[in-house]
């Protein structure tokens, strides 16, 4: 274990005359930017770049809190030969199960948000044995909170870390502590804050969900059984007037109490290959959630909010068949990057498709992996495709108008026959915080 201290022994919080973006999908964890000030299109040349920073590689996207800017990325470690396989008997034919041992380093890197110069960086050792093809690095954003960085690594190590120090405060291990073997593509779900409490997605056996003391590291209460934890990030919302922390797994959306983890209600909806991604998306009592192969649905909850049932089901032509991304539920529709790239509105209530789009992937025709994140600005959207662009457009159930695209950074992570980057970024202090596998720039975004 390595940690690099910081430059200086005191920090010097720079004042901040704007939002910040301290976890995944923003402050309300909800894709949702809302500061003034904000251009209304790019210049011609795009935006101003405020600096660039090397890092390693992986797919975390940035947290922006306080001044700092926290993101996890992955040193690859020397590779004798070839990497040792890791499964009883033939080795898979598909390469999007292939897992082997690769050595190498997770970190935790800390930037000053100013100029991004590097304030400090904790380091630990950390064999990957996700699919190889994936095996890149850290999913997970960090979560910034009252002076403390919540960290999951995508083999399973949960840390909390000082904020401004990097010191290690506690940390878990969801293999050794909770005998959850890892997913094929890692832990993903970033922890979510609530009170004095961390809700974390972990797995095994009666803790495929667990609050632990935030300050401690202790357990304060486990939920659920699900065969996989899937890769879902955990959000509380209101619904009926009482908040509810939604659980999607690999099996089932679920409703609990925040403070004690009791299940109010369970639907079960499994994802094809335990691939629950998108982060459950709601409008007053209806949840909507997609997955891969082609697969969504709308949950309903009962006013009672102890019950809960599929409304309708989606696929490739109702609803958004939506992969990697989170779609966005606006004036009764949802909006979002369905399969092959190809961007969709369709209507809440039964699910079907008013329009779709290849624009906002800059292409004609399916794509393969096509991916774009959706971030509501006010009145229009920050479109980030995997190719590194960044579109502000104007969605409604009328169509898709593109005001604006600029190319910001470079794809670098190589699937089939393209080359993506597939890190969410964050919008904070009128800039955009986009990272590869080589690098993080800040663009300012202000008029």
């Amino acid at each position: 274990m390595k940690f690099t201290p910081p430059m200086i022994a005191v920090f010097l919080i720079s004042a901040v005359n704007g939002d910040d973006w301290p976890q995944w999908m923003g402050a309300d964890r909800d894709g949702a930017w809302h500061e003034d000030g904000v251009l209304d299109e790019f210049p011609k040349q795009g935006p101003t770049l405020r600096w660039t920073q090397k890092i390693g590689t992986g797919y975390s996207g940035p947290a922006v809190a306080d001044g700092f800017v926290y993101v996890m990325d992955r040193i690859p470690g020397k590779l004798d030969g070839e990497a040792r396989y890791l499964h009883e008997g033939d080795v898979p034919k598909n390469h999007n199960f292939i897992r082997q041992l690769l050595p190498g380093t997770e970190r935790v890197v800390c930037l000053r948000e100013s100029d991004g110069e590097v304030q400090w960086v904790y380091e630990y050792d950390c064999p990957y044995s996700t699919v190889s093809t994936y095996a890149i690095g850290p999913r997970a954003t960090p979560t910034v909170a009252d002076g403390h960085v919540y960290v999951v690594g995508a083999e399973g190590h949960l840390t909390c870390l000082d904020a401004q120090s990097g010191r290690v405060v506690w940390k878990k291990d969801y293999a050794r502590d909770f005998g959850q073997a890892v997913p094929n593509w890692g832990f993903s779900a970033p922890p979510l804050v609530d009170e004095n409490l961390l809700i974390c997605i972990v797995g095994g056996r009666g803790s495929t969900v667990v609050a632990f003391d935030r300050m401690t590291g202790n357990i304060v209460w486990r939920a659920l059984d699900a065969s996989e934890p899937g890769y879902s990030a955990p959000v509380i919302r209101t619904i009926n007037d009482e908040r509810q922390l939604l659980i999607w797994d690999a099996d089932a959306v679920s409703g609990l109490d925040p403070r004690t983890g009791k299940v109010f209600w369970t639907v079960p909806f499994p994802s094809t290959f335990k691939m629950s991604i998108a982060t459950p998306q709601v409008a007053g009592n209806s949840i909507f959630v997609m997955c891969f192969n082609g697969k969504c649905a709308l949950v309903t909850v009962g006013e009672d909010g102890r019950s809960a049932a599929l409304r309708w089901t989606g696929g490739r032509r109702k609803g958004i068949d939506g992969v990697h991304n989170t779609a966005q539920i606006i004036d009764g529709h949802i909006y979002g990057c369905g399969n092959g790239g190809r961007y969709i509105c369709a209507r809440l209530s039964d699910g079907e498709q008013l329009w779709s789009t290849f624009d906002a992937v800059s292409a004609k025709r399916p794509i393969y992996w096509g991916n774009v994140f959706t971030v509501r600005h006010q009145d229009r959207f920050f479109l980030a495709n995997d190719i590194g662009e960044l579109i502000i457009a104007k969605l409604s159930p009328a169509g898709y108008e593109e005001i604006s695209k600029a190319q910001l950074i470079d794809p670098t992570h190589d699937i089939g026959a393209r080359r993506l980057v597939w890190s969410h970024p964050a919008f904070a202090n009128r800039s955009v915080y986009l990272r590869n596998d080589k690098e993080i720039r800040c663009y300012s975004l202000a008029k």
